[in-house]
C-alpha cells in the first residue's frame, strides 16, 4: 500500500517512535510515507534520525520526511495524527503553579480543572488551524486522529468547528483493563471481555467477563484489596468502586481531580494518594515526570539512537489504537476499541453534543460505534459535571469570551469546591496574562486583566501543594534506574 501519514507534534519523540513502529508492524504498510512536523526544528531532527535508523536497520522502503512547514507535511495526507502540547512545559508549569496560589492542587491538570481548561484554550485555536489545513491540502475526507489533551475539548472543537472527520484516542481503557485482568488472576488481558463507556478519563467498566464468567462488584473489590500493590496505589479508585459499583479507567491521581471529595483539603489529599509514582496523586506529578523525561532524553539521546537499530518486533506492537484503526480501515481486518466521538445516541443518558468514549468497531466502512448504552446514574452524573465545563470551555476558546472562560472554570468541580468566585476571577486573569503568547483569542482582554490584577485585593499564597516532589537530576535518575536494574 502507498499512502501518507502526517504527524503533528512529532517532536514528542518517544510517543512518535511508538506510533511509527506500531504502524510498521502491519505488513501492508511497509511502503507508506510519514511526514513529521513540529514547531521545534531541534526535536524534529532528533526524531527523524531515530526513525531513519529504524527504517535502515529493518531494510524498509518507508519514506520519512520532516519539516516545520505544517501545510507541506499535510499535503496529500490520508491520515493526520496530532500529539501537540501548545505552550510546552513552560505554559504547563503555569497550569499547575498559578492555581496552587488559590488552593487548587492538581496531579495532572490536562483534562478539566483550572489547568486543563487553560490547556484547552491554548490548543483549540491551533486545532482549528490544523483542520483548515486538512480541509485544504490533505486527501479528500482525510481522517484526523487526535491524541492530544484535553481530549474531549480538542475533539469537540475539531468536529463541531473544524468540520474534519475526527476521532479522539487514549489508552486509559486498555490500561484499566490490564489492571483488572491482573487482579483477577488472568494469564492474559485477552481473557477479559468488557464494555467500558463514559467520557475520556471518566470511563467506566460497566460490564466485565473473565473467560465468559460475569464479574460482579464484590469480587472485583476483594481482588483489588487483596493485591499487594494496587491496594496501596489505587486507594481512591477502590473507594469509588465500592461506592459507584463500577471501576474507573483513570489513574488514582487523575481521577482525584474530577471527584472533588478526595482533593479539596490538603489532609484529605494525603489520605487518598500514594507517592510511589507520580500517577497516583502527587501534586504536579505529570509536570515533574514530563520535565524529567525531556531532560533524560536530551542527555541520553545517543542511547535512544542506538536502540533504534534493533529489528521491529511485531509481537511487541503496543495497544495504542492508531495502528489498529489504520489497519482495519485499509485492510478490512476488523478492530474493536474504545474511541472518542460525538455522542449522537451512543450513550443514552449523556448530552447528544458531548464527546463520549465508548466501544466501536472499525472496518473499511469506518468507525462504527455501539449505540444505546446507558451508564449507571452516578457515573452519568459525574460525567455531566465535566461535560458542562467542557462545553463552556470550547465555546470560550472559540469566541475569546473571558467572562465565559471564568464561568467555565468556576463550574469545574474541584475549583468550585476549593475557591470563591472572586478567587476564580483573579486566577483566570492571572493565567490569561501569563499565557498571553499562546492565547491569541484573548489578546483584546489582556490589558483589562492586567489592570484588574494591579488593583486586586484577593489574597494568594505561595504553596507547593500537599504532596510535591522536586524534579530529579540526571544523576539521581541514573542512580534510580541502576538500583531498579540491580533489584530486578
Amino acid at each position: 500500500m502507498s499512502f501518507k501519514i502526517a504527524i503533528i507534534g512529532a517532536g514528542s519523540v518517544g510517543f512518535t517512535k511508538k506510533l511509527f513502529t506500531d504502524i510498521l508492524c502491519v505488513p501492508e504498510f511497509k511502503g507508506i510515507e510519514f511526514a513529521l512536523t513540529d514547531v521545534s526544528e531541534h526535536n524534529l531532527q532528533m526524531i527523524k534520525a531515530i526513525l531513519d535508523r529504524i527504517v535502515e536497520a529493518n531494510k524498509l522502503p518507508t519514506k520519512v520526511t520532516a519539516t516545520t512547514d505544517r501545510r507541506k507535511a499535510l499535503e496529500g495526507a490520508r491520515y493526520v495524527i496530532s500529539c501537540v502540547r501548545v505552550g510546552g512545559l513552560e505554559a504547563y508549569g503555569d497550569d499547575i503553579r498559578i492555581p496552587l496560589k488559590y488552593g487548587i492542587d492538581q496531579c495532572v491538570g490536562d483534562t478539566i480543572c483550572a489547568g486543563g481548561i487553560l490547556y484547552g484554550q491554548r490548543n483549540i485555536p491551533v486545532i482549528l488551524d490544523f483542520c483548515k489545513d486538512i480541509r485544504e491540502v490533505a486527501e479528500t475526507d482525510a481522517k484526523f486522529l487526535n491524541y492530544a489533551n484535553p481530549m474531549a475539548m480538542n475533539t469537540w472543537a475539531a468536529i463541531e468547528y473544524g468540520k474534519v472527520d475526527t476521532v479522539g484516542l487514549c489508552h486509559g481503557v486498555q490500561h484499566g483493563a490490564e489492571q483488572i485482568a491482573e487482579v483477577l488472576g488472568a494469564k492474559s488481558p485477552r481473557e477479559l471481555d468488557y464494555v467500558c463507556s463514559g467520557i475520556n478519563h471518566q470511563t467506566w467498566f460497566i460490564e466485565l467477563r473473565l473467560n465468559g464468567r460475569e464479574i460482579g462488584k464484590d469480587e472485583l473489590v476483594a481482588a483489588f484489596e487483596a493485591h499487594p500493590v494496587y491496594s496501596r496505589q489505587e486507594k481512591l479508585r477502590i473507594d469509588v468502586l465500592k461506592r459507584f459499583g463500577v471501576y474507573s479507567t483513570e489513574s488514582n491521581g487523575h481521577l482525584s481531580e474530577y471527584l472533588p471529595w478526595y482533593r479539596k483539603r490538603p489532609d484529605e489529599i494525603t489520605r487518598w494518594i500514594d507517592m510511589s509514582d507520580w500517577i497516583h496523586g502527587e501534586t504536579g506529578g505529570y509536570l515533574r515526570y514530563s520535565t524529567e523525561t525531556r531532560n533524560w532524553f536530551e542527555t541520553e539521546y545517543p542511547q535512544f539512537l542506538e536502540a533504534a537499530s534493533k529489528p521491529i518486533d511485531p509481537s511487541k506492537r503496543s495497544n495504542e489504537h492508531a495502528s489498529h484503526i489504520l489497519e482495519a480501515l485499509e485492510t478490512n481486518r476488523v478492530y474493536r476499541g474504545h474511541f472518542n466521538v460525538k455522542n449522537d445516541g451512543v450513550i443514552t443518558n449523556l448530552p447528544q453534543d458531548a464527546i463520549v468514549e465508548s466501544p466501536g468497531f472499525v472496518d473499511r466502512f469506518g468507525i462504527n460505534m455501539a449505540a444505546g448504552i446507558t451508564l449507571p446514574e452516578a457515573c452519568a452524573a459525574t460525567c455531566m459535571s465535566s461535560i458542562n465545563v467542557q462545553r463552556m470551555s470550547v465555546h470560550a476558546a472559540i469566541s475569546g469570551d473571558i467572562d465565559l472562560l471564568k464561568l467555565a472554570v468556576l463550574h469545574d468541580p474541584l475549583v468550585g469546591a476549593v475557591s470563591t468566585p472572586e478567587e476564580v476571577w483573579q486566577m483566570v486573569d492571572e493565567m490569561v496574562v501569563a499565557q498571553a503568547a499562546w492565547l491569541p483569542q484573548y489578546a483584546h482582554a489582556v490589558p483589562a486583566a492586567k489592570e484588574r490584577l494591579s488593583k486586586s485585593r484577593v489574597k494568594t499564597r505561595e504553596w507547593a501543594g500537599a504532596a510535591r516532589r522536586s524534579v530529579r537530576s540526571i544523576e539521581e535518575l541514573r542512580a534510580e534506574k541502576a538500583a531498579l536494574k540491580q533489584a530486578g
